[in-house]
């Protein structure tokens, strides 16, 4: 009996003290690095601890806004902004185009109205005719200023990502050096 108890002891024992270790080496980290939510991945060449690692990437994550004048998550802010400001004015241009055939239908009508007047003596015939024009050319014409301002405000968010994404670039050539000079390897 005393052989089994100290077996189930020495085994406990070394249980605690190998379990902490074990432990550590699986279990993810808790959250990710800053380098990492750059899409940045840093191996520390001499043996730095994730902490001195940490304290690195945020040294140099300063140094780089300081020397390229972007900030990465000022700078996705700004991207979102530029896509919300074009939705708006591509549903502000879709509120304008409202109404577009009633007001052709009545300037259609007025025109249609004085030409069948002249021309056959019957005002009504020729205002059915020019409401009908009218509000076919009216609908058209708001149809082509909704598409217009979708195109316009593609473009204008395809420039702010390709903006950003040259500015992206070079802050991670530049944070990447900064790394670099710290003793890491770094890819991006």
């Amino acid at each position: 009996m005393r052989t089994s108890i100290s077996r189930i002891l020495a085994a406990s024992l070394a249980a605690v003290s190998v379990s902490p270790l074990w432990a550590q080496a699986v279990q993810p980290p808790s959250g990710k690095s800053l380098a990492a939510t750059m899409n940045v991945y840093a191996f520390p060449n001499a043996g730095q601890a994730p902490e001195q690692q940490s304290q690195d990437e945020s040294a140099c994550y300063t140094w780089s806004v300081q020397n390229t004048g972007t900030d990465p998550f000022e700078l996705s802010k700004s991207v979102d902004q530029q896509k919300q400001q074009a939705a708006a004015n591509q549903q502000a241009a879709a509120q304008a185009g409202k109404g577009a055939g009633a007001k052709g239908a009545m300037g259609g009508a007025a025109a249609g109205a004085l030409i069948g007047e002249v021309a056959s003596d019957d005002a009504g015939k020729g205002a059915a005719i020019g409401a009908t024009a009218g509000a076919v050319a009216g609908r058209r014409k708001a149809k082509k200023g909704e598409q217009q301002a979708a195109a316009q405000g593609q473009a204008q968010v395809q420039q702010a990502e390709a903006s950003a994404a040259q500015q992206m670039d070079a802050f991670k050539k530049a944070f990447s050096a900064c790394m670099e000079s710290k003793k890491y390897t770094v890819k991006f």
